[in-house]
């Protein structure tokens, strides 16, 4: 039950607002005015009846503070908590009391990331990330609301302006630079398997059933600290299995007859210092080395990646088919990545108009007539 009562202390007449929280809790909370405390406690008692009740004293904790607090409790892999921390770090406002943060500190923030020359999808990152703080504040209300909601971020380049996709001759003389050592088995697994480098770096020799023609995804390299690697769980649940084809099984084949020979199948595909997987900077060594004699510029190892989803594509896969192979969790992210290699409707409509055509012109009889027609000389149509 909500209350304002008098005080008096040395001459001073003060008001003070008692409620119970949501959790019942006797709260109190003092003022000059008894038209201020009755103000409050109308406030207090619609955002308690609304469902968007906020403490009062819970706002004093600073965004960093209530962020140390909820971080300790998530469930993270290490590099999610190296992203949070550098997006939390990075924000202008993080010594700001809760209760105190405004949409405009966030605006403040953006600002200055664009104004340094992040790029958009660097700032969208770490905007995301710290408003995952802001709402977990809101759930546990300490905050009325999101103050980061609806705040305007810079514009991102379109998908497929941004998207480098290697040419079949790129990739034909970077396999044929890193022909004659591990890398060309690597470069494949990438642009023929669609794997990403980390997870490329963590097959090892049984994952790869050569009868079956097919490749199990099951775990990923991360860098670590000092140069060494850290082997985890593929990202946003991507294990998955890849079918290869004939030919790379081939190719794989011989990889392992040449550079990894043994009988356990726990041995890594492709080996670093000390027995361990390759870490990402020599393999990105590596490939570039290769990049540079096979004269390609401008493509990373990830660009095989999208060559391989392209690809799939181009002859047909489906949104579905295409998300399992490259382990997309969602069948959004895959349309998202790559809609615009999928062909349209007016796309399907030339080729179909185009295999009439080829009917009529040649003779063939096509699913759209009953029975065949005379062939017909091109020279000859007006």
């Amino acid at each position: 039950m909500a209350s304002v009562e008098k005080r008096s202390r040395d001459g001073q007449v003060t008001w003070l607002a008692r409620w119970r929280d949501p959790d019942g809790q006797q709260r109190k909370r003092s003022f000059a005015r008894k038209s201020d405390a009755e103000r409050f406690l109308t406030s207090v008692s619609h955002g308690i009846l609304s469902g968007a009740y906020v403490d009062p004293a819970a706002g004093r904790q600073t965004f960093a503070g209530f962020y140390a607090d909820w971080s300790a409790r998530q469930v993270w892999e290490s590099t999610t908590v190296k992203a949070m921390d550098l997006a939390v770090r990075s924000a202008t406002f993080h010594d700001v009391p809760l209760s105190r943060l405004r949409r405009s500190h966030v605006e403040a923030w953006v600002k200055a990331m664009d104004a340094a020359g992040l790029a958009p999808g660097t700032i969208r990152t770490r905007v995301n990330n710290v408003r995952a703080v802001l709402r977990a504040a809101t759930r546990d209300r300490v905050i009325a609301s999101d103050p980061g909601a609806g705040v305007t971020l810079p514009r991102d380049r379109r998908r497929e302006a941004a998207m480098v996709l290697p040419t079949a001759e790129q990739v034909r003389a970077i396999l044929a630079a890193a022909d004659g050592g591990t890398l060309a088995a690597f470069v494949a697994l990438a642009a023929f398997a669609g794997l990403r480098l980390g997870e490329v770096a963590a097959v090892q020799v049984g994952d790869v059933d050569f009868l079956g023609r097919r490749l199990t995804v099951q775990r990923q390299v991360q860098r670590a600290g000092g140069g060494e690697v850290e082997v985890r769980a593929p990202k946003y649940g991507s294990e998955r299995t890849v079918f290869l084809a004939e030919s790379l099984v081939e190719l794989l084949a011989r990889h392992v007859e040449r550079h990894r020979p043994g009988s356990d199948p726990s041995r890594w595909l492709f080996v670093g210092t000390s027995d361990q997987p390759p870490h990402q900077n020599t393999v990105g060594h590596r490939w570039r080395a290769a990049c540079r004699a096979a004269g390609v510029e401008g493509v990373t190892l990830h660009d095989l990646r999208h060559y391989y989803a392209s690809g799939l594509i181009a002859a047909g896969c489906d949104v579905v088919t295409v998300q399992r192979a490259l382990g997309h969790a969602k069948a959004t992210t895959t349309l998202n990545t790559y809609s615009h290699l999928w062909p349209t409707a007016e796309d399907r409509t030339r080729r179909a108009a185009e295999s009439m055509l080829v009917d009529v012109l040649k003779g063939r009889k096509g699913p759209w007539c009953r029975s065949a027609v005379p062939s017909v000389d091109v020279s000859l149509l007006p």
